[in-house]
Formats: structure tokens, C-alpha cells, sequence
């Protein structure tokens, strides 16, 4: 019995000795007992033991090991509650496990001194977590930062939707001390160092967006062979990681710049051995390049490759005309020649009731797909959302270095709106979609939630920083740029949408195409694009392609707007 207790204790280390320790003890006393009952009975000798010895002895063995452990851990916890002078003050918003978990790590680190804990629980009032005191309310918050004088404001609630940390950011703000929130699981998951992190409160947990779950999602593309265009871009590369990450069989990235089809393959390489990563440095516009990229076989084709700055775009119609909509009815064409399974186009909710030259040129990009798979064996889906947020040329980026520098942030309008979504939720919701129907033209539209005010969004951000808007940042209004619109919409008054088995993800009837009205459309794109002197037919062209195309209901600025990236 000695043995078995003995080995139960050197299992578990002194200074983390716990109930689960205990527990490990009395098991082990327990199963001695039991041993040397049963080897006593089977040698006859079970009357010359006393039982005033045989069964106090494992109270007393459990006592013997546990008291040292129990008595060290004492000690260690007694000398980690001892705080240097320099420790930061913190005060914990929220009561629950996660505020547990955090003060042990906060004990262990030595560099912070937990001064309290709020909740809105009132019944908690004056209960200690810890040791620490529960000291009231969250929206006690500003009095107790005054009485506490705390350095540092901890928010520990995972479980806090969005309209609820926008109230204890809000509150946090009022103290005009700074925030943080606990490490993300993915970060500690991550191989980052041991030592405490307190991260930053992320944009995205403002937004109200839920995360999204997978499910047959993953099965589309397992085992199977994928090409993506675009590799190097914000959608493409995330759409590449989740291809591998679904277990796709080979993964071809398609981008023309260098760099980030080198930085997207290497990690690839690098995080899924498993999966056969093939990269191709070629513009997805040269016919002979896709056709060789389509030689070995294709099951699905995510093509994400496009320009997609809208006040750039106002002025650069030849680009947008020969990259969003020749490229992508090039791509089109090799995949119905390789007879590829499925043909997945990214589009943009700017291409309903188009009134800039990027929504335009994408709802011409639609049209085109349309008529290159008409009648044949591809499948071809459209998804259809809105702004990303930390996307290449995003509003969010550019908030955060204007921040960085003191300000001011600029916004377009005071009313203006927009949807956003987070890469990879996008990316995510595309993979759903792709195993949604067995149409051979079906229009996808993501649930994009509400439409943020990209104020609101500043201001937000402008907190989340530790300063406050208007005071120590500026919000300047530039107003609305070439192409730019106050609200976007998500629905077109002549696309029936419906619901899909993912609650996320609505579906439309696709618009009749006429096929022999858009050819000949085409084939005078391809004509215009050679000529140095033709923005005027092309602009003209885009009307006649795409009649809903509406530029007169965007406000026109002057050129010089174009060097701010668009929201």
C-alpha cells in the first residue's frame, strides 16, 4: 500500500499540489487496502491482522504524504502574494473561471497586483476570488478606478457578446485608464511564450459577429484538387489556408506578384506537409498560363484575383475592365475547356445596382461567367459580401496607422455605413457555399449583419487605442469620394433570395443573360483594351453591358481624393 501511495505522490509536483492530487493519494490508499486484504485472504493470515491497524493505516498514509504538499504549496502561494513595489495595480472586470484562471496567472507572474474584481452579479458583492474581493458592479466602474487607483483594466468575459463589450468598453473609457483583455485560446494554442500576455480588445469583438461553425463545409474539398487565383491577395491566401486546413489534395496558388505568392506558398509548405502546394507566378488574364495551370486537373477554382479599390478604380477603367471582367471570362474559358468541376467567382455586394466602376465591372465579371458556362459541365457558384475588415486597402488599417500618429482619423461622411466581415468568416462562409446546391448557375449573398457606421467604427477604435475621440484624437470628415456611396445594399429588387440550409448564407435566382447580346459586348471589351484612346467607349461599353450601372448616384469629387484608400 506504501508503493501504491508513494507512486500516486511523485506523479504530481509539489508546488501545483491540488484537490486532484488528493485525490490521487486516497485512490492509491484505497487500492493497497483492498490489495492487502486480498493477499492476506488468499494466504489464510486475514484473522492475525487487527483491523484497529489495517484500516486507520491509509487515513493515516493519505495524511503523512499530503500534509508536506499541502503545507509547500501554502508556502509557494504565501511568497507569490507577495508583490514588488513596481507591481501594476489591476482591477479584473468579470467574476467568472476565466477571472479565476487569471488571477492565478497574475499571482504566478509577479509583475501585476490584482486589487479587486466587478461583476454584475449584485449577490457576488463582497465574495473573494483568490483572495481578491469582488468589489460591486460594472457600472461601478468609474467610482471604484477612483477609489482603487488601479493601473490597468483586465476585461476577463469570453463570453460577452458584442453590445455587452461595447458597454465595458465604454465604461473603461470613462476611467480613462488602460484596458486590455485576456490572451485569445488561439493565441495561447499558438506556441507563443509562456509568460502572461494580456492582449489588446480586438475591432472584431465589437461587431457582433458570431463565429462561424464548420461543418459539410470541410468535405467539399477534402481530397480534392483546388486552384486558387489571386494567392497573394487578403481572400486568396486565407481561402488557400482553409483549402489546406479542409485537407485538400493539392492547393495551386495563382498570383502575379512574387512576394506574397512566396510568403503564402512557404507557409503552406511549412504548416500542411500534407498537402501538395504548387505555386504559379502568372497573371490569370494569359490564356496559355491557366490552360497550363488547368493541364493536370481541376476539381474547384476559387477565383478571388481582382482590383477592388473603388476611388482608384473611377479613374483606371481600362485596368478594371481588362483584370475584373477579361481575366476572369479568360479563366471561365480555360475552366470549361479542362472541364473543371466547380467554378466559385468572389464578387462584391457593389455589384447590385452598380454606381462605381469596381461594382460595374464586377456585375460585367458575373455576366461573363454566366455566358461562358451556359448550357455546360461546369458548376458555377457567385458569393456575393461585403467590406473585410484588416483586408488590403480596408478602412481599418489605415484607422490604425492615423491613430498611431496622433490623427486625425478620416471618414468620409458622417451617415456613411458598411457591411463587414472578418477574412477568415468569409473565406469561411465561401467554403460553405460551395456545398450548398447541385444548380448550375447559383448567386450566393452572405449574411453580413448589420451595416457599421464607419464613425462609430473610428471612435471605437480610437478607444480601443487607450485615447478618446474628439479629445486626444481627432475624427475629421473628407467627404464621400469618386465611386463612393452612403449606404451599400445587399439585395437586387429583381433577385429572388431565399433561404439556404446554412443560416448564414442566402441564395438568389440568377437574372436572365442574354447570350447573344453580351458576346458581342466582349468581343468589343477585348477590341477597346488594345487601343490607347478608347476610356470613353469603354466607359460607354460598361453602361451598355451592365444598364443598372448608375454612376450619376455617387457624388464626383476631385482627383485629388484618389489617394485615400476606399472604406
Amino acid at each position: 500500500m506504501w508503493c501504491c501511495a508513494w507512486w500516486a505522490c511523485t506523479r504530481g509536483l509539489w508546488r501545483f499540489a491540488s484537490l486532484p492530487d488528493l485525490a490521487n493519494l486516497v485512490r492509491a490508499a484505497l487500492l493497497g487496502v483492498l490489495l492487502i486484504v486480498a493477499t492476506l485472504f488468499l494466504l489464510g493470515m486475514i484473522d492475525q491482522v487487527p483491523r484497529r491497524v489495517l484500516f486507520p493505516y491509509p487515513v493515516a498514509l493519505v495524511v503523512a504524504l499530503g500534509t508536506p504538499r499541502l503545507l509547500y504549496r501554502l508556502w509557494k502561494d504565501y511568497r507569490q502574494s507577495e508583490h514588488p513595489a513596481n507591481a501594476v495595480r489591476v482591477l479584473v472586470l468579470g467574476a467568472g473561471r476565466t477571472a479565476e484562471t487569471l488571477l492565478r496567472d497574475l499571482r504566478s507572474d509577479g509583475r501585476y497586483q490584482p486589487v479587486g474584481l466587478l461583476d454584475d452579479q449584485p449577490a457576488l458583492k463582497g465574495a473573494k476570488v483568490q483572495g481578491v474581493p469582488v468589489l460591486g458592479t460594472l457600472d461601478e466602474l468609474p467610482y471604484i478606478a477612483q477609489e482603487t487607483a488601479p493601473k490597468l483594466l483586465v476585461i476577463a468575459m469570453p463570453s460577452a457578446n458584442a453590445a455587452e463589450m461595447q458597454r465595458v468598453v465604454s465604461l473603461c473609457d470613462e476611467t480613462g485608464v488602460p484596458f486590455r483583455t485576456v490572451p485569445r485560446l488561439s493565441d495561447m494554442l499558438s506556441g507563443k511564450p509562456q509568460r502572461l500576455q494580456l492582449s489588446e480588445v480586438r475591432i472584431e469583438d465589437l461587431l457582433g459577429r458570431k463565429p462561424v461553425e464548420f461543418d459539410e463545409a470541410w468535405s467539399s474539398v477534402a481530397g480534392k484538387r483546388v486552384m486558387v487565383t489571386g494567392a497573394g491577395g487578403s481572400i486568396g491566401s486565407e481561402l488557400a489556408r482553409q483549402c489546406a486546413a479542409a485537407g485538400a489534395q493539392s492547393v495551386l496558388l495563382l498570383e502575379r506578384a512574387e512576394l506574397p505568392l512566396d510568403d503564402i506558398c512557404c507557409e503552406l509548405m511549412r504548416d500542411y506537409p500534407g498537402v501538395s502546394v504548387q505555386p504559379m507566378l502568372a497573371d490569370c488574364g494569359d490564356a496559355t498560363a491557366c490552360r497550363i495551370a488547368l493541364a493536370q486537373g481541376m476539381d474547384y477554382v476559387f477565383h478571388a484575383a481582382a482590383c477592388k479599390q473603388v476611388p482608384m478604380l473611377e479613374g483606371q477603367v481600362r485596368e478594371a475592365l481588362r483584370n475584373n471582367v477579361l481575366a476572369t471570362a479568360t479563366v471561365a474559358r480555360a475552366c470549361l475547356e479542362a472541364r473543371v468541376g466547380n467554378f466559385v467567382l468572389i464578387s462584391t455586394d457593389k455589384a447590385i445596382c452598380p454606381v462605381n466602376v469596381l461594382g460595374a465591372s464586377k456585375r460585367f465579371a458575373e455576366l461573363a461567367c454566366q455566358v461562358v458556362f451556359a448550357g455546360g459541365p461546369v458548376q458555377l457558384s457567385i458569393v456575393r459580401f461585403g467590406n473585410v475588415l484588416d483586408s488590403a486597402g480596408s478602412v481599418v488599417p489605415l484607422f490604425r496607422k492615423q491613430i498611431a500618429e496622433g490623427g486625425p482619423v478620416t471618414v468620409t461622411h458622417p451617415e456613411v455605413t458598411r457591411y463587414f466581415m472578418t477574412i477568415p468568416e468569409a473565406c469561411q462562409l465561401i467554403l460553405h457555399s460551395v456545398s450548398l446546391g447541385s444548380e448550375s448557375c447559383a448567386v450566393y449573398a452572405l449574411d453580413m449583419g448589420r451595416p457599421v457606421a464607419i464613425r462609430e467604427l473610428a471612435e471605437q477604435m480610437i478607444r480601443l487605442s487607450g485615447k478618446r475621440p474628439g479629445i486626444d484624437v481627432e475624427v475629421s470628415y473628407i467627404g464621400l469620394r469618386p465611386g463612393e456611396k452612403l449606404h451599400e445594399i445587399l439585395f437586387h429588387p429583381q433577385e429572388r433570395y431565399q433561404r439556404t440550409r446554412h443560416p448564414r448564407i442566402l441564395q438568389a435566382e440568377p437574372r436572365v443573360v442574354r447570350a447573344d447580346a453580351l458576346r458581342p459586348l466582349l468581343a468589343e471589351m477585348e477590341s477597346l483594351l488594345q487601343q490607347s484612346d478608347a476610356e470613353l467607349a469603354m466607359f460607354a461599353l460598361l453602361r451598355r453591358a451592365v444598364p443598372e450601372y448608375n454612376p450619376e448616384s455617387a457624388p464626383m469629387l476631385s482627383p485629388a481624393t484618389h489617394r485615400d484608400p476606399t472604406h
